[in-house]
C-alpha cells in the first residue's frame, strides 16, 4: 500500500454486525486497498464527521475519502447524515454511497436532492457484495488524483 493510500480511508456507516462482515469480506475479495473504518449508528457517524465526542480529538481535517452509508441507523438516520455533510464546506465533497436495504423511491430521490454520489439496495448474496466493492473501488480510482494531492 502507498502513502497516499495510507492516509485515505473510507468511514463505513452501518449497524447490522453481518452486513459489516459481507462488506469487509467483499472488500479484501478484491484486493481493496484502502483502510475501512466502521461506526455503528447515526450519532456515532456524525461525531467521528464532525471531531465531537469520543472523536473530539480527532482532526476533522482528516476527512474520508468516501462514506459508505447505511439509512436505517439507530439514533440519527442516514439522510440526516448526509444533510449535515453536504452542508458542512469541510465535508460536502466527500463522496457518499448509499447501501441500503430501502428500495422506497422517496429515500432514493431525497438521497439525490442531498448530494448522494451513488445509491446502491444491499445485495442479498456475497458475489453481488463483491460487485458493490469493485463499484466503489473504481469510484475512489477515478478520483485518484484529488486524494493524491490531499494526502501530500
Amino acid at each position: 500500500m502507498s502513502e497516499a493510500q495510507d492516509h485515505i480511508f473510507v468511514l463505513h456507516v452501518e449497524d447490522n454486525p453481518d452486513d459489516v462482515e459481507l462488506t469487509k469480506v467483499a472488500f479484501n475479495e478484491i484486493g481493496f486497498p484502502y483502510k475501512v473504518m466502521v461506526v455503528t449508528d447515526g450519532a456515532r457517524a456524525l461525531d467521528f464527521l464532525f471531531a465531537r465526542g469520543e472523536f473530539a480529538s480527532r482532526d476533522k481535517r482528516d476527512t474520508p475519502a468516501l462514506v459508505l452509508l447505511d439509512l436505517n441507523l439507530p439514533k440519527v438516520h442516514g439522510l440526516e447524515i448526509l444533510r449535515q455533510m453536504k452542508a458542512d464546506t469541510l465535508l460536502r465533497n466527500v463522496l457518499v454511497v448509499v447501501l441500503t436495504s430501502s428500495s422506497e423511491e422517496k429515500d432514493r430521490k431525497r438521497a439525490a436532492e442531498l448530494g448522494t454520489n451513488l445509491y446502491i439496495q444491499k445485495p442479498v448474496n456475497f458475489d453481488d457484495f463483491a460487485v458493490v466493492a469493485r463499484q466503489i473501488e473504481n469510484l475512489l480510482k477515478a478520483l485518484k488524483p484529488r486524494w493524491s494531492q490531499n494526502a501530500s
